[in-house]
């Protein structure tokens, strides 16, 4: 049989390929995930699964006590600034322990799709990523979590399963097919490649000639090292994003795909991945009831058919819906009320006192029962006055009953470890090597400097198009805005790198790259930019404005703007990354401003500086441009006239500037500008590595709320 070569298969061509494998989403992608499952099944290559345990499973998180309702309101900021006052003087917070998730304990099997069901608060998006590996490192977790019997030390659970977040970050001016190419390319290819040489040399060996058109999708979606995969193509079959395949996600400022889109988005980014245990954090949030019925049919499909662990959380299922799982988990007050199938949860509640209408949607019952205010109106014992019962008494009756004490005999059997289980987890840290993953990150910079074109195009003419002649007669003045414009040149890049910080931690998270995956590049594809930006600003205002005719000088004074504008730019993607949110990076790369003019040298000379000032000068950036620059211009030979004080024009109005340094201070000011630009460029290196996304700060509790918790807990 002659194969196609997939990896030669343009954009055109996968899509066509996709549409006549898939005509009905409903009965095509089933009948291709069996014919998948028939192929391995037939010469018994076994696929890897992963069984999830957790057991007296326990997060706490460390609060701080705060007066009043835990707002951010203007009032609670100025008295947490004061409290902040009172702290550094010596006098500690007050500091609480809140308990959200609370000695849980079951299994998570393969094959079977399980329905995390909860109110709001119950600890089900903690409960998610506790299990999925994705936990803030601030909480503090006690009990076992377990992938077919290994601890989660001893293999890389980010890797090994897919967490989809109920939070929508991608970057904007990237499409729907973009995005999820990057996450394909990204998350790799796993176990597929290893599955599909043993499935072909097993084939080979008993004679047996594959279906040509399976045999083309299950080489697609194995091949390493793709920059568009096949797998995006059926993804966005699935998920209905192929009619919005090529318009860009979109963000406040950018039109682009509607909510419900970016919903589905943030399901296809992850799902696209060769994972066997997914984690679904309310995925049907801003969505339809046909859609999600779509989406969780077709997770159903994988989970069969393909043996895949999945755990989604769903806040209000359609009993459509409801009724594709096979187990469902009550999560209340951080504890499990039920852990079973789906089909005996009304039975256990029923044996509790509790029954659901016949027209009650399950879903529903079964989180109004375990609230206070609903649960009366279930009540069905006639003979008992009803009492409320509380989500601790459900827990109590569910591990005496017949379903909890499996669940507990089964955790208590060891798991029977084998080699084909230790090969379903992921023990690196990336799917590709570095260089693969650089080269990745790298064209997708490329790609963004692309869809900004009119960002850098609009900065360079902004260059050119803010001459002032007036300025043509004041040399120094003239010096001093061509460093000034250079570097407010360099802000922009404090708002692009903040618009791509959300999806970039999102995805550093996951483990897609490294941070240093992600800087590099960014810093590497701007060298181009400057370049241009500089040697256009000096080409046009060098010779205008009647600066040193020297050639040597005009070079100068273009390398000058150009290491100058690369600090600008490492500055300014520094302070996005240190304080990541728009309004605090505004403010502070606005105020970096302030700085970098009060010790610049120009607008206040150097021997204006007060004397216990005068170290801010040495570490002003702004300082050594304005050294280089003067330097270079006013030691030139037309400059040397000397006056009747026997000191050349050069000397008094570098003398008058606190700038009169020797020539050779030129280079040392440019190798000082280029220290700048790495300590910069090594800084927000740093930054993205180690400080945590935005959105995690502290935890904080009103004394209200602590007494009431206390009070309910007594």
């Amino acid at each position: 049989m002659e194969r196609t070569d997939v990896s030669k298969l343009g954009a055109r061509e996968r899509q066509n390929y996709i549409d006549n494998l898939i005509r009905h989403v409903q009965t095509d992608d089933i009948r291709l995930l069996q014919k998948q499952k028939d192929r391995i099944d037939r010469v018994k290559v076994k696929q890897p699964t992963i069984e999830v345990r957790y057991n007296n499973l326990c997060v706490d998180a460390d609060c701080t006590v705060v007066e009043g309702k835990p707002l951010p309101t203007l009032w609670n900021s100025f008295k947490d600034f004061f409290s902040t006052l009172w702290v550094l003087a010596g006098s500690k917070p007050q500091e609480t322990k809140i308990k959200i998730l609370k000695d849980v304990t079951g299994i998570i099997q393969p094959s079977r799709l399980t329905l995390l069901l909860g109110p709001p608060g119950s600890g089900k998006t903690t409960f998610l990523r506790a299990l999925s590996g994705n936990l803030d490192k601030s909480l503090n977790v006690t009990g076992e979590i377990t992938y077919n019997g290994y601890t989660m030390e001893e293999f890389v659970p980010q890797r090994t399963a897919a967490y989809v977040s109920q939070y929508d970050l991608h970057i904007p001016e990237m499409t729907v097919r973009e995005t999820i190419d990057f996450s394909a390319r990204c998350q790799g290819v796993g176990s597929r490649d290893e599955i599909m040489r043993e499935v072909i040399q097993k084939e080979k060996e008993a004679g047996i000639v594959p279906d040509q058109e399976i045999d083309t999708y299950m080489t697609g979606i194995s091949l390493k090292g793709l920059k568009m995969s096949i797998q995006t193509d059926y993804i966005l079959k699935i998920i209905a994003l192929d009619i919005c395949s090529n318009t860009i996600a979109g963000d406040a400022m950018r039109i682009g795909i509607s909510g419900g889109q970016k919903k589905r988005l943030t399901t296809a980014e992850m799902i696209v991945g060769p994972t066997k245990a997914i984690f679904l954090d309310e995925i049907s949030t801003g969505l339809d009831t046909s859609t999600t019925f779509q989406i969780v049919k077709h997770l159903q499909q994988v989970g069969h058919i393909l043996e895949t662990t999945l755990l989604i959380s769903l806040l209000q299922p359609s009993p459509e819906t409801y009724e594709l799982f096979d187990d469902v988990i009550l999560m209340a007050e951080g504890k499990v009320v039920y852990h079973g199938p789906y089909s005996h949860v009304v039975h256990f509640f029923y044996d509790c006192g509790f029954k659901c209408p016949e027209r009650k949607g399950t879903a529903d019952f079964l989180q109004e029962v375990i609230s206070r205010k609903d649960q009366k109106q279930y009540w069905n014992d006639s003979e008992t006055s009803y009492e409320y019962v509380s989500v601790d008494n459900f827990c109590e009756k569910f591990k005496v009953c017949n379903i909890g004490y499996i669940l507990e005999k089964e955790i208590l059997k060891p798991f029977a470890q084998s080699e084909h289980h230790k090969k379903a987890l992921s023990h690196s840290i990336y799917s590709l090597p570095k260089w693969q993953l650089f080269k990745a990150c790298m064209s997708r910079e490329l790609l963004l400097m692309k869809r900004n074109f009119f960002v850098y195009i609009f900065k360079t003419l902004q260059l050119i198009m803010e001459i002032d002649e007036r300025h043509s007669t004041y040399y120094m003045g003239a010096l001093f805005y061509a460093i000034l414009v250079l570097v407010v040149n360099g802000f922009p890049e404090l708002a692009i790198t903040v618009s791509r910080l959300p999806g970039f931690y999102k995805q550093r998270d996951l483990h897609f790259y490294p941070a240093w995956a992600y800087s590099i590049p960014a810093t590497i594809l701007k060298i181009p930019m400057s370049f241009i930006d500089s040697l256009g600003w000096t080409s046009m205002t060098y010779y205008v404005i009647g600066y040193s005719p020297e050639i040597g000088r005009f070079f100068s004074h273009f390398f000058l703007l150009f290491a100058l504008h690369q600090t600008g730019l490492a500055l300014f993607r520094f302070i996005a990354a240190l304080f990541k949110e728009g309004d605090k990076a505004y403010f502070y790369g606005s105020f970096t401003f302030l700085v970098l003019f009060y010790f610049g040298g120009f607008i206040l000379p150097k021997p204006s500086l007060p004397d216990w000032l005068s170290w801010g000068f040495w570490i002003c950036p702004l300082s050594y441009a304005e050294i280089d620059i003067s330097v270079n211009e006013f030691l030139a030979p037309r400059w040397q006239k000397i006056f009747p004080s026997n000191v050349t024009i050069a000397k008094q109005v570098l003398r008058s500037r606190g700038l009169d340094y020797p020539s050779y201070f030129y280079w040392i000011s440019l190798a000082s500008l280029f220290g700048f630009s790495f300590l910069f460029n090594v800084g927000f290196g740093l930054a993205l590595t180690y400080l945590r996304a935005p959105g995690r700060c502290r935890a904080i509790i009103s004394r209200e709320k602590l007494f009431e918790l206390e009070r309910e807990n007594n």
